[in-house]
């Protein structure tokens, strides 16, 4: 049986304070649960306590739940992958978990700047477990320009402009760095690169950033 201190501390997870704060997150459902490997503190179940129903975070319930440390990643991490995707502003936790998902198909991995929080169950759910295994790091939008540099590959942003070219056009040799927005505001860092962009018809004004990036990384694999 949980505690009621376990019990407590499953409740501050549910805010992203409480996961800061503890370096926990709360992981629903026994294949993403194994997925979190050696990060896995403890599991539970609804045999485990009365309160599981409201200790947990989707309507219809998982039959497990975990609290699972969040993983740690270093910029030597990041640099092991031949792709560096950089997400500017993404706010939608489904674009966040379903990049998560994408880099790990790819072998890139993730920087992000002013998104969604990426210990969230809503972007733990949507990234499949994919935030156990593809490396990640926050980092704060004054920063990022100077962190970019610091990795000292060739950068691309992923956007339509003047003077951009065609995806399939570009010259783009690995390792690099891949900067996207969100759908709505694009990027807003101001790092001087080249710009690629998806053709598409005219009808459509843009795609979401997630099918963008499926497309970027699967020509880029």
């Amino acid at each position: 049986m949980l505690t009621r201190a376990q019990e407590k501390l499953i409740k501050s997870l549910q805010s992203k304070k409480g996961r800061e704060t503890n370096g926990l997150c709360l992981v629903e459902g026994k294949k993403v649960i194994d997925m979190a490997g050696e990060l896995v503190d403890f599991r539970f179940t609804e045999e485990d306590t009365f309160a599981f129903p409201s200790l947990v975070t989707t309507v219809t319930p998982q039959l497990e739940a975990a609290v699972v440390h969040t993983p740690e990643w270093s910029e030597k991490d990041l640099q092991a992958k031949e792709v560096i995707v950089v997400l500017d502003g993404v706010q939608d936790p489904g674009n966040v978990g379903t990049i998560l998902r994408l880099c790990l198909g790819f072998k890139a991995s993730l920087v992000l700047v002013e998104a969604a929080d990426v210990t969230s169950p809503k972007v733990i759910r949507s990234s499949a477990g994919a935030i156990f295994l593809v490396p990640w790091m926050k980092v704060a939008r004054e920063d990022a320009e100077a962190f970019i540099s610091k990795l000292n590959r060739p950068v691309y942003r992923l956007e339509k402009r003047e003077g951009s070219k065609l995806l399939g056009q570009a010259d783009m040799e690995k390792p690099l760095v891949l900067i996207a927005g969100s759908e709505g505001s694009g990027i807003q860092l101001s790092v001087d690169a080249p710009s690629v962009h998806i053709g598409h018809a005219a009808l459509l004004d843009s795609l979401n950033v997630a099918n963008a990036l499926a497309i970027a990384l699967h020509h880029l694999a």
